[in-house]
Formats: C-alpha cells, structure tokens, sequence
C-alpha cells in the first residue's frame, strides 16, 4: 500500500504542453515579422499574418488543455504561459494600431487590463490562484476573434463585423477587469484573516 507521504512526481521541463507554449513564444516574432512586411496593406500578407496569429492561439488552447488534462502543470509553463499570451495579443493591438486598422484607445484599455491583472495576480499570490472565469474566457475569444478579423483584408459590407466584436472584446476585457479586482481584494482580505 503506498504510502500518502510519498511526494507528487513533477511533470518534466520538456512535455506537450511546454513545446506548445514554446511555438507560441517563437511565433510571436515571426506574426511581427509578417505585419510589418504587410506594412497594413499588402492583402497576402495580412493573410500570412492573420494565419500565424491564429495558430499561435489555437496553441494557448491546447496547452493549457494539454497541461491540466495530463498534469503537465510546471513552474515554466506558469509563467511562460500568460506572458506568451500577453506578448502575442500586445503585439497584434500594437500592429494594428500603428498601421491605423485599430484605434489606439482600444489597444491601451487592453494592455492597461492585461497589465493590470498581471499585477494583482502578483499581488495575492501568496494568498491563493484567482482561477480563470467564464468571462475572462469569452473575453480572450472575443479578442482573438476581432484581432483575426482585423488583420484580414475583408471588404464591405462584412468588414464592420469586426468592429462589434472588437467593441464586446472590449466591454468584455473592462467587465472582467473589474470582477478580477474585487476578487483579488477578496481573496486578499480572506487571507489576511485566517
């Protein structure tokens, strides 16, 4: 009979989950590369971009899939994860942005809740893990949808689908702002009381 004592095996450096993290992280640079030799008009080039952006996310979905599913859960991919995330999607507002396919102001409120999250996430982790919400998922989608949309050269009359799913990510991203500060501060009052 097996001792309960016995301490969990950690799951290694190199797994599925941490490859897939790894592609995403490589990924970024190449989507850059792609945009800005799209220079935000060349249609084949916004394609390629648009392509690479969108395997890069599909990799953020199935490694975190990969990871919980076969407990794969490492320190690397813990950290390696959210900043592979918020690298690519920066990177993505930030293109568009400066290429005038997206307002500025969108690409701040994003990165300033993305940053600010990250932040609050540091602040109470000593206290616990705020889990991902609904919210926050159908936030991330919203997102990746609209930036997809964004980086293709779609012509009228379709081309403003894009803009109403940017503006629900964006409603989205400042609703589960909000909610994820009142849990941090939830979850910090509760641990400073036990």
């Amino acid at each position: 009979m097996p001792s309960e004592d016995v301490p969990k095996k950690q799951a290694p450096l190199l797994n599925a989950a941490n490859v897939l993290t790894a592609l995403r992280i490589v990924l970024v640079p190449v989507f850059v590369a792609a945009l800005i030799v799209s220079d935000g008009t060349h249609t084949g080039w916004l394609w390629t971009s648009a392509t690479l952006f969108a395997i890069a996310s599909i990799t953020d979905y199935w490694d975190g899939r990969i990871a919980r599913a076969h407990d794969l859960v490492t320190p690397f991919g813990a950290v390696a994860d959210p900043i592979a995330d918020k690298a690519l999607t920066g990177a993505a507002l930030i293109g568009l942005s400066a290429y005038d396919l997206l307002p500025w102001w969108v690409t701040v409120v994003i990165i300033v809740r993305e940053l600010g999250v990250t932040a609050l996430r540091f602040w109470v982790m000593r206290h616990g893990v705020i889990a991902a919400s609904r919210g926050g998922k159908l936030k991330t989608l919203l997102q990746i949808i609209a930036i997809i949309w964004y980086l293709c050269p779609i012509p009228d009359p379709i081309d403003h689908v894009g803009s109403v799913v940017m503006g629900a990510a964006v409603l989205a991203t400042v609703v589960t702002g909000a909610d994820y500060v009142v849990r941090a501060l939830t979850l910090r009052r509760t641990g400073r009381e036990r």
